[in-house]
């Protein structure tokens, strides 16, 4: 695939501190961009948020996980989740 340059005009400060964010992640700006432009492609939409924090959602979960709590019903094969489930 023959790769072309992209140009963009952004302000100066937008560019340091997404760069920073970039590095973070452990991505430069060309890797992130990417994958924001091929995720448009696929889904259509502006698909998904990058964060270094995790929201209230995920920390909610992430505390349920740990102390057990809301998690589905366990199975010791596929046999068994297909019969509880009724199908």
């Amino acid at each position: 695939m023959v790769q072309v340059d992209l140009i963009i005009k952004t302000d100066e400060e937008v560019k340091k501190e997404f760069n920073s964010i970039c590095e973070k992640l452990g991505m430069d700006m060309s890797v992130i961009i990417n994958l924001f432009m091929k995720a448009v492609i696929r889904e259509q939409r502006v698909p998904f948020d990058l964060a270094l924090n995790p929201n209230k959602e995920t920390i909610e979960a992430i505390e349920d996980v740990k102390k057990g709590k809301n998690l589905s019903k366990t199975f010791n094969n596929f046999e068994e989740m297909m019969e509880d489930l009724d199908v």
